[in-house]
C-alpha cells in the first residue's frame, strides 16, 4: 500500500527521520558520553563489581543499543499505521 499523496509520504519520511536521529543520539549519548565524557566521574560507582564507566563502554552501550532496536520497531510500525502504510 503506498501513500495518497506527496504531502503525506514527504510528512512520513520526516517523522521516521525524526525518530531515526533521535534514538541516535540517545545511543550517542550512552557510548560516547556514559563510556569515554563522563567515564572517570561514573567509574566512582561500581556496578555488579565493575566500575560504571567502564561498564558503559563496554556493554551498557550494546544494551541501550538492543533496547533501541526494540523502540524504533514499536515506533515505526505506530507511524506506519498513522499513515496507513502497514503490512497486513
Amino acid at each position: 500500500m503506498g501513500f495518497d499523496s506527496n504531502e503525506k509520504a514527504l510528512s512520513y519520511w520526516r517523522e521516521n527521520l525524526r525518530l531515526v536521529l533521535g534514538l541516535l543520539a540517545v545511543w550517542f549519548a550512552v557510548s560516547y558520553g556514559c563510556g569515554i565524557v563522563f567515564a572517570d566521574m561514573l567509574n566512582e560507582i561500581h556496578f555488579m563489581g565493575f566500575k560504571l564507566g567502564f561498564w558503559f563502554a563496554q556493554q551498557g552501550s550494546i544494551y541501550v543499543f538492543v533496547a533501541l532496536i526494540f523502540i524504533y520497531a514499536y515506533k515505526a510500525n505506530a507511524l506506519d499505521k498513522k499513515y496507513n502504510v502497514h503490512e497486513d
